[in-house]
């Protein structure tokens, strides 16, 4: 499948009022679904050989951060007027911490392995605190490489690049992303292909 290789503001917006909706309160902080959003796209990128969303993301002190995603929820100036207009229909924000979301999800935006990785995000990881997730994140090691300039201060974030999430964590027995080496080895290729045309995602 050949990727446009841009950020699908759609599907962002889509994912943050899919994950709110399945929140008992249709309620869900900004750090859960930041959290929730990665493990969406780390899932779908080793299975399937390309994000979900195209974002880019950066290492910072609670873990992985898709940037876009990220403006979205906070709904901040730094979004494009129709990114803006497209968002505040589906979701609001309650304060600075918190989304709700205020009509049903669109899923047609959703290709069928999209909603897989949503769903495998949301029933692996969303009984988990915010926090709680946040240190899970931790563990792998598309994070855990800036891990020392992190948390000693030295840097406040870090890029990061998707060829890491490939990558497995220190402790594979507890690892809920497990796949099959050599299946690995191929969505990892077809990636790279994918991607040569953006070096940004390298």
């Amino acid at each position: 499948m050949i990727s446009p290789i841009e950020f699908d503001y759609k599907k962002a917006t889509q994912a943050l009022n899919y994950l709110a909706r399945h929140e008992r309160s249709k309620k869900i902080s900004k750090l859960k679904a930041l959290k929730l959003i990665w493990a969406a796209d780390r899932f779908h990128l080793r299975k399937y050989a390309r994000p979900i969303f195209w974002d880019i993301y950066w290492a910072m002190e609670l873990g992985p951060v898709p940037s876009s995603v990220k403006e979205i929820i906070d709904q901040n100036d730094y979004m494009s007027p129709r990114e803006g207009e497209y968002a505040k229909k589906f979701i609001q924000k309650i304060d600075i911490k918190t989304i709700t979301s205020i009509r049903e999800p669109e899923l047609n935006v959703f290709s069928k392995t999209d909603i897989e990785a949503l769903d495998f995000a949301k029933n692996e990881f969303s009984h988990l605190k915010p926090y709680d997730l946040a240190q899970l994140s931790h563990n792998y090691p598309e994070w855990s490489k800036f891990e020392n300039r992190l948390m000693g201060k030295l840097a406040t974030r870090e890029k990061m690049s998707y060829l890491d999430f490939f990558e497995n964590p220190s402790k594979p027995s507890e690892d809920k992303f497990k796949m099959e080496p050599k299946v690995l080895k191929v969505t990892r290729e077809i990636f790279l292909e994918q991607a040569e045309v953006a070096k940004n995602w390298l």
